[in-house]
């Protein structure tokens, strides 16, 4: 790593308990209707959903007999209205993934055995799809060494529908950009392992091992790790955390955040819960630390505004880069049909949030652009989110 000095390395304290509102426990859901008139594609796809999950098809949460481990509890929860986007929440069932691990796991196979193939391949390999795509615009090579990129998105790993396109795209999305910290939500062990087998130039943090989880994904060439923490959200009902990694980037200690807050209109409070608990620790980081958050928060604006907008401390990236309208909406159904709704939501659930140092070089947001806006041969998208990609440039002038 060029100009790269020695960071110290930073043990978080534990901090003191914050006492939690009581979190919305309301299993009320209004579910979300197919329209009429949707042709063969639609029914052959209910069909298939219908076998992966063939007693929890639109169901709410189990109040009983439950095991007592929300990552254990197996449902479907959708709740539409028009300020909110249906959910497809589904906590580690074992029908589900061992379908949808057979699958990647086809897929991968058939991608590697197709290297050793001399005959005419009409696809190439996943790793091919991966390096080949990597542009002198995006590439280590063609950075400045105190210019940092910054990937979050989530990936929809629970949807199991097309995942020859959609795994392929995911790839060369990651290939292109190769940003120097990847942060992602909805990752699932089998999505994690092929990343793993194809990505060997990151180093890969998990904020679990099992159902859905986060990650952080730092580029060897240009990150240091220096440790990891994750800290789970007390009252959560659906297996939520954040996970951090405290780093070196070009002789500036940075420490990356990432979380999935709760989903459902329902779980505002809970979601307004883990924000502040995630606005704490941002606050509580060292002075020399610049500390970067990006995640899928579900938010809605007025829950910020209701928790009475953000510390004086913290920021919002869209907001320092002048709200750019092309980068708002990263939750669209008016042009992502990946999640059927009976009407058209939009919604900005994926945000970046700064806190700079109080000493040393700041960093100054440069760029913001969402990636996944481009549709598939399958007629949908690679998730059913657009990711956020992020460049920050370290200046000696703070604001």
């Amino acid at each position: 790593m060029e100009n790269k000095q020695v960071c110290e390395r930073f043990t978080y304290p534990a901090l003191p308990a914050e006492d939690d509102r009581d979190s919305s426990k309301s299993t009320e859901c209004a579910h979300a209707q197919v329209k009429p008139g949707k042709k063969k594609k639609q029914k052959k796809k209910r069909q298939n959903t219908e076998k992966m999950f063939p007693e929890k098809i639109l169901t709410e949460q189990p109040t009983s007999q439950s095991s007592g481990n929300p990552k254990q509890d197996t449902y479907i929860q959708t709740t539409c209205d028009q300020s909110t986007q249906t959910d497809v929440l589904q906590n580690k069932s074992t029908q589900t993934m061992a379908t949808q691990t057979f699958q990647l796991q086809c897929i991968h196979t058939q991608s590697m055995d197709s290297k050793s193939t001399q005959t005419h391949r009409t696809r190439p390999t996943l790793r091919e799809v991966y390096e080949g795509q990597g542009s002198a615009d995006h590439s280590s090579e063609g950075k400045e060494p105190n210019q940092l990129t910054l990937l979050t998105w989530n990936i929809d790993g629970l949807d199991v529908e097309d995942l020859k396109e959609r795994i392929p795209s995911l790839l060369s999305y990651l290939g292109t950009h190769r940003a120097d910290v990847v942060l992602l939500q909805e990752l699932v062990p089998p999505y994690l392992k092929i990343l793993q087998e194809i990505m060997t130039d990151y180093e890969f943090l998990q904020g679990d091992d099992s159902g859905y989880f986060t990650a952080i994904l730092l580029r060897k060439s240009r990150v240091e790790f220096l440790q990891s923490n994750i800290v789970k959200f007390p009252t959560t009902e659906m297996g939520r955390n954040l996970l951090m990694a405290n780093v070196c980037f070009s002789g500036q200690q940075l420490c990356f955040m990432t979380s999935h807050l709760e989903s459902l209109k329902t779980s505002s409070q809970e979601r307004m819960n883990q924000l502040r608990r995630v606005w704490k620790w941002m606050r509580e980081a060292p002075d020399s630390h610049t500390v970067i958050f990006g995640g899928d928060t579900n938010l809605r604006d007025w829950e910020v505004k209701k928790l009475g907008g953000l510390p004086d401390c913290i920021m919002d990236v869209w907001e320092m880069l002048g709200q750019p309208e092309d980068c708002m909406y990263t939750w669209d159904t008016t042009t992502n049909n990946n999640k059927e709704v009976p009407f058209p939501v939009r919604l900005r659930f994926d945000r970046v949030y700064l806190r700079g140092p109080r000493e040393g070089l700041w960093p100054h947001p440069t760029r913001m652009t969402l990636v996944g806006l481009e549709k598939l041969r399958c007629s949908r998208f690679t998730s059913d989110h657009w990711g956020i990609l992020c460049t920050f440039s370290f200046e000696s002038s703070v604001q």
